[in-house]
């Protein structure tokens, strides 16, 4: 897939990014390069390859999920919100974020 010069001046402006002029064309070289590389991932054979999410086989330690007493624990909610500067029935009141 090749990437152009405008399509880079568009997703800069999009991601609010200033990019000189002179460095657009080298960029939509350089990003091709790189969708290239995956294009090349996408023709390697993964049949019968299973999904991992690293590379050394590690179990994470597990532990009951149990209930806690203490300053920060599951029977004391005023505590938990003690600090807060606005709470609301035991919850955090933050501003809202999405219109």
């Amino acid at each position: 897939m090749a990437v152009d010069k405008e399509t880079v001046r568009k997703v800069a402006r999009l991601a609010r990014i200033a990019e000189a002029e002179e460095r657009l064309e080298p960029l939509a070289k350089e990003i091709s390069g790189i969708l290239g590389w995956i294009e090349q991932l996408n023709e390697v054979d993964v049949d019968g390859v299973e999904a991992m999410a690293s590379a050394c086989d590690a179990k994470l330690a597990m532990r009951e999920d149990a209930l806690q007493d203490g300053p920060t624990g599951g029977e004391q909610p005023d505590n938990i919100v003690a600090n807060a500067p606005k709470t609301e029935d035991h919850f955090f009141v933050v501003p809202r974020v999405v219109e």
